[in-house]
């Protein structure tokens, strides 16, 4: 069977004033996993398209597909002040694959499993996949290549007697075969924002939109819902650096130091296989000592990104407390000459304009290479605010959230963005969003 692979995503990360191309790295594991004896596989990635939709015309039609793959990688940009809807391009290019093609449409991908009956109605494909879907789209080309049943597979999203069913929650994947990276246009994307993304654990799907995710015990198994073995990541990054010459990576992982003993060894087994990669990675403002950052410097460490804690929404903890906290490992960080940067939140639920300033002083106290001010809280299904916005009002329901929907504290928000920008003016470092 011919399948055709579409990665939609054409936002870059904003990140200081230049954007990184991130890379789809979960497209490219779909396609490591299906069975090239029994597949002829393409993939096709818009992020560099100038003409995307002539260019989705023109491989539909020459290539043929029998099945066609489409992932969408962000709801939006994230963005209050800026900001831009992912979905409609995902549908239009859904809309003209269907025009040129009999082909079967599945749609997936990290933001289609954050509301897959929410935006299965809206991108309308024949089916959709929610969760991690290396396995289970390799499975359902099998069963349809074969022509055997497949609406039992889980995480498999259909309509059903006009209504919208998602088979069994969301499926999962060990991410165990590589990925597939011989269709993707490697050249830019080494020249191209934070390295190529190397998956290294990701968190439960019970902590989608919790917000606070990280001042969970991350330490206990059930928070993850991947955990990929040290020698397997070093031995993809060596794989990827032989093959297509990458000497930057992008460790993908919602916190790189938790657990600490976890990240110390993996550091030393980059230590020891001498790969000569460079690497960034996320990084959780809690649990990180002196040790640690010179390991991860020691073995290639370049920059890591941090998210700044929050004031009264974080569990009843005095900002002050937390902005200590944070503090600690922003100068650990500086004390180890491990570069970062630091995303901080303004506009949470009980801001002030006391609180506002507090957040300022902290930033005007740390040395990060760059700082970005975030307005709003980008609510997310599942989380305190989404709940509390629907509690006053703000949304009818959960679903209203594959749009931009940000929550800004009514008392700051009349002045907020005026004000950041001009702190921002004052420090070349500082970014506004």
């Amino acid at each position: 069977m011919k399948i055709l692979l579409i990665a939609t995503n054409r936002h870059g990360r904003l990140m200081s004033r230049m954007d990184a191309h991130p890379l789809p790295i979960g497209l490219a594991y779909v396609a490591g996993h299906l069975d090239p004896e029994r597949h002829t596989v393409k993939v096709m990635d818009l992020m560099f398209a100038d003409d995307y939709l002539a260019e989705v015309a023109a491989t539909v039609n020459q290539f043929q597909p029998d099945l066609v793959g489409v992932s969408l990688r962000n709801l939006d940009n994230n963005s209050y002040i800026n900001n831009q809807w992912a979905l409609p391009t995902t549908k239009e290019v859904i809309s003209l694959v269907r025009k040129n093609s009999p082909a079967t449409i599945v749609c997936g991908g990290p933001a289609f499993s954050i509301l897959p009956k929410e935006c299965f109605s809206f991108v309308e494909p024949d089916l959709g996949i929610a969760g991690d879907g290396g396995e289970t789209f390799a499975e359902f080309a099998d069963r349809l290549d074969s022509g055997q049943p497949y609406h039992d597979i889980t995480g498999l999203v259909y309509k059903k007697d006009g209504e919208i069913v998602l088979n069994g929650g969301r499926c999962a994947s060990t991410f165990g075969k590589p990925p597939r990276f011989e269709d993707l246009e490697m050249d830019k994307y080494r020249q191209a924002g934070f390295g190529i993304g190397v998956l290294t654990k990701l968190t439960s799907f019970n902590y989608i939109g919790a917000g606070k995710g990280d001042n969970g015990d991350h330490e206990e198994e059930s928070a993850w819902r991947v955990f990929r073995p040290i020698e397997e990541v070093v031995k993809e990054v060596k794989d990827m650096e032989q093959r297509f010459d990458i000497k930057k990576v992008f460790f993908i992982d919602n916190g790189f130091n938790i657990p600490m003993d976890h990240a110390k060894s993996f550091c030393k087994a980059l230590i020891d296989a001498d790969l000569g990669v460079h690497w960034n990675t996320c990084l959780s403002p809690q649990d990180c000592d002196l040790e640690l950052v010179q390991l991860m410097k020691k073995a290639g460490c370049a920059l890591v990104l941090m998210t700044g804690l929050g004031g009264d929404s974080d569990e009843g903890v005095p900002l002050g407390e937390n902005l200590e906290r944070l503090r600690q490992v922003c100068q650990t960080c500086e004390e180890g000459d491990l570069h970062y940067s630091i995303s901080q939140s303004f506009g949470d639920p009980g801001e002030t304009a006391e609180s506002v300033e507090e957040k300022l002083d902290f930033l005007r106290s740390i040395k990060p290479a760059l700082a970005n001010l975030r307005v709003g809280v980008r609510m997310l299904p599942g989380s305190d605010i989404a709940a509390q916005a629907v509690e006053d009002g703000l949304i009818s329901d959960e679903s209203d959230l594959i749009k931009p929907t940000f929550y800004v504290e009514e008392s700051v928000k009349g002045w907020i963005v005026d004000h950041l920008q001009a702190e921002a003016s004052k420090n070349p470092r500082w970014n506004v969003f």
